[in-house]
């Protein structure tokens, strides 16, 4: 449930759409609804303005599928994240109406909802090899109903190519930079613009990356003050943030 869903329940109600006992019930489960193995919370919208994921290892399929048609009860988009090709293959079966993003390693159900205003968060990744992440970031973004850009390949082994991109940069209401290796992006960024900038560390490098542990170290000791940094590989808590700074946005 959101806040136009409850709106719209409770305007049924006044105009005699529906009877109390309808209005009880559906207001019962709004908080959670317990399915056994899970208690899927279907009043994370209303409270934080974004709906649950399901993140997928440790689940069998047939526990993500229960808990997704759950939530498409009550919202027009599911997002399952971290999700392996053999489970995305196994729900797919089950749901098809579903798709799988090979990249993000997301299974989505449903379409994006319109974008509540013309602002718009900005991901960007220092190379190639951190799209997959910042897909996961972008994805997530759409979800929320927020407009979403990208530039990629712009780390600072060619800083030039990331300067051509300064008014898109400069304009952004937040910005998601995704990088391994050493990490130093963020900080960069965080330099030349004036919002937030939200650091995911990532786990692509050669051995001294430590699977992320390096550009994570870098990230939380960055001097640019305006950079705040999620758990390595974390493009879903990158893209949540994202998305509700940009809602607190002034068009």
């Amino acid at each position: 449930m959101n806040t136009n869903e409850l709106i719209k329940l409770l305007n049924d109600y006044k105009n005699n759409n529906i009877d109390q006992e309808e209005v009880v019930n559906y207001i019962k489960t709004a908080p959670f609804k317990n399915i056994d193995f899970a208690k899927v919370d279907t009043h994370r919208h209303l409270r934080q303005g974004f709906s649950e994921a399901v993140y997928c290892p440790g689940k069998t399929p047939e526990q993500i599928i229960d808990i997704m048609k759950e939530l498409k009860k009550y919202h027009s988009i599911v997002l399952s994240t971290r999700a392996n090709k053999k489970t995305a293959a196994a729900v797919l079966k089950e749901i098809s109406e579903a798709k799988y993003v090979k990249e993000a390693k997301i299974i989505q159900w449903g379409e994006y909802p319109a974008q509540q205003s013309s602002n718009y968060a900005l991901v960007i990744t220092a190379g190639t090899a951190d799209i997959p992440v910042a897909t996961e970031a972008i994805i997530t973004i759409k979800a929320n109903g927020v407009c979403v850009k990208h530039i990629f390949d712009c780390g600072i082994a060619g800083a030039h190519r990331l300067f051509s991109h300064i008014d898109i940069i400069q304009k952004a209401s937040v910005i998601v930079v995704a990088a391994g290796m050493e990490g130093a992006l963020a900080s960069l960024v965080g330099g030349i613009s004036s919002c937030p900038v939200i650091a995911i560390p990532t786990s692509k490098g050669y051995g001294a990356n430590f699977n992320g542990l390096t550009p994570l170290l870098a990230m939380l000791n960055s001097c640019t003050s305006c950079v705040a940094t999620v758990n390595i590989d974390n493009g879903y808590g990158a893209g949540t943030i994202a998305s509700l700074i940009v809602k607190q946005s002034k068009d």
